[in-house]
């Protein structure tokens, strides 16, 4: 998910150094550190952190579910437009910028981020299982890792291809190119839409690097301009009529709006109190909180190759995790590096 950027360093304002004060003003005692406020913002973080991950997490189960009621394209559609909308009424709720920035480019992110990715994953569980699924379009890190070294020129370095060659075995042993199964279709489909996922950050992340760049506009723009082609295909291609009921009201109302437009909010306040290698190592409860779910709620049982495949994936996802948390632990103890939060 993408969050609001903090101010660039040049709008920020000028500081005085440590330890000194306003003329004919005495110089206020420094904060203490690890007082109560902390402990309880980094308590509610973590709280928050375990609702983010069990509503995406359980939005998968959802999303399945709410095709029973209707098609592919009136589904996906319809979960992105009414996203769109919880972001916009978000940016307008907390008064940040409406305008669109180069809106070419955050076209092409909707295309990538949304028609693609959000399109290709609805199509993949049409058929295929909820858990097996979430963990294939969750390999975007490693996507985002081999992608971005051509594009980014950020090379892939030592320990990090444990991790990327772990994904690729159990990306194998999910797919079994070697033995073409009916299911074979929606895992390809899962991966697509985790290469797409993983294209739209890669170029959301070329795109903040020129600074000025409201994330959470940027998320709103690229969802409602992504959904335009998803709308347009909805109401070209011949689908079975929606049925209304009450399930499908309430899924499309979470799936929407929920897992959008609240989650987002999670996300920020997340990352705003706990280190982003932290954050990212409790993102990976997600996919494990769909396949608990999906085995629960609608008796998936994967084979035992799916089961293997899944956790090499899982294994690789905890690795990557835990060396960029180590990474940012090693900058917050270099001087001048970034401060380390705990």
């Amino acid at each position: 998910m993408d969050t609001p950027s903090p101010a660039p360093a040049a709008l920020a304002p000028p500081q005085r150094p440590a330890g000194t004060a306003p003329p004919g003003q005495k110089r206020a005692p420094a904060p203490r550190a690890g007082t109560r406020t902390d402990r309880r913002s980094t308590r509610l973080a973590v709280l928050a952190l375990i609702a983010l991950s069990s509503i995406w997490g359980y939005n998968w189960v959802v999303m399945k579910e709410c095709l029973k009621y209707a098609g592919v394209y009136d589904f996906a559609a319809l979960r992105t437009g009414l996203g769109a909308l919880s972001l916009f009424a978000l940016l307008i709720g907390t008064r940040r910028p409406l305008r669109p920035r180069t809106v070419g480019m955050t076209a092409l992110l909707g295309l990538l981020g949304t028609t693609l990715c959000i399109g290709l994953v609805t199509a993949a569980l049409t058929t295929g299982g909820v858990g097996k699924t979430a963990v294939l379009v969750y390999i975007m890190p490693f996507w985002v890792l081999l992608l971005a070294w051509p594009i980014l020129s950020e090379r892939v370095r030592g320990a990090q291809w444990v991790p990327v060659v772990l994904a690729v075995a159990g990306l194998t042993v999910i797919l079994e190119p070697w033995h073409l199964r009916s299911t074979f279709v929606s895992n390809l489909l899962a991966v697509l839409a985790g290469v797409a996922w993983a294209l739209s950050s890669v170029l959301t992340k070329s795109m903040t690097r020129r600074g000025g760049f409201d994330l959470l506009s940027l998320t709103a723009w690229q969802m409602l301009l992504g959904s335009l082609p998803l709308v347009a295909i909805a109401l070209f291609v011949p689908e079975r009529p929606v049925q209304w009921f009450p399930y499908f009201f309430g899924g499309l109302l979470f799936s929407a709006v929920v897992s959008q437009g609240l989650a987002l909010l999670l996300w920020t306040f997340v990352l705003s109190e706990l280190p982003a290698g932290v954050a990212s190592m409790g993102m990976l409860a997600t996919p494990v909180i769909g396949t608990i779910a999906a085995s629960i709620e609608l008796g998936e049982r994967p084979s035992l190759a799916e089961a293997g495949g899944m956790l090499l994936i899982i294994a690789a996802l905890s690795l990557l995790s835990l060396q960029g948390y180590l990474q940012q632990r090693r900058l917050g103890d270099l001087p001048g590096g970034p401060p380390r939060q705990s």
